[in-house]
């Protein structure tokens, strides 16, 4: 495995944490109650903490002069390896409670995983994370049962965001050529070995929550190859303002 695969693996993984994270912080100061608010606030907070790790050591590989900074905000779009299920709009609570849980299922997965990843660095990033990640995915999942087996608004909603967002978990599972690369080296995990579990998961959960699974046979993909919706240039546009309108610029 080259550093440029190793890099790029990492991107992978990153990319997710900082634009769902930078979703999440889109809701501050709107959440449905106060402590609803404060508890998603955390989440992004603790997935902006663990992208500054990964990001932090992208940037001891990287062989030019730069910083964590230069990594979150001066790529352009296609270098954003992130899957497409993170860049969804907050359309209304029960689109975000249902992305979350969706990503939060498998974030926690992957993190169990890669625990044991003879990459000694992402072993320490992973076995830090995964105490806040289980508290994300209890928040999510408690959620989605109370909305899913709550009033009939309630269960109508969150079914249509069950619905939206369905056909985009399985890129979850999907690997590139820098995974393969990482795999192989034992440094990274092979997440489509974490699918059956997953899928397994998510239905007993939506079975309890009384919601209906999609009965689909397509599913949405390219984020792992840099090609995303049209959501995420809006994102990058508020995410990376302050850096590109005063460049260079230390805070």
């Amino acid at each position: 495995m080259t550093n440029q695969n190793l890099i790029k693996y990492i991107y992978g993984i990153a990319d997710n944490a900082l634009i769902l994270g930078q979703r999440i912080s889109e809701l501050c100061g709107h959440g449905p109650t106060l402590e609803t608010d404060i508890a998603m606030t955390n989440i992004a907070l603790d997935l902006l903490g663990q992208t500054r790790s990964y990001y932090q050591y992208i940037a001891e590989l990287s062989k030019e002069d730069i910083t964590e900074d230069d990594v979150a905000f001066l790529r352009k779009e296609r270098e954003y390896l992130n899957v497409l299920l993170v860049e969804q709009p907050n359309t209304d609570f029960a689109h975000v409670i249902t992305r979350q849980y969706f990503f939060d299922e498998f974030h926690f997965r992957f993190l169990e995983q890669l625990q044991e990843s003879q990459n000694v660095n992402l072993q320490a990033i992973a076995k830090k994370s995964i105490k806040e990640v289980a508290y994300h995915r209890q928040f999510s999942r408690d959620w989605v049962k109370r909305l899913g087996d709550g009033t009939e608004v309630s269960h109508e909603k969150i079914q249509l965001a069950v619905s939206n967002l369905w056909p985009y978990t399985n890129e979850l599972f999907m690997t590139t050529n820098d995974d393969v690369a990482a795999i192989n080296s034992n440094h990274g995990i092979d997440v489509s070995g974490l699918k059956n579990d997953y899928f397994n998961q998510v239905a007993e959960v939506l079975n309890e929550a009384t919601l209906k699974i999609p009965d689909l046979d397509f599913f949405q993909k390219g984020g792992k190859k840099g090609i995303h919706t049209e959501h995420m240039g809006f994102i990058l546009s508020d995410l990376q303002y302050m850096q590109r309108t005063y460049p260079n610029m230390k805070w």
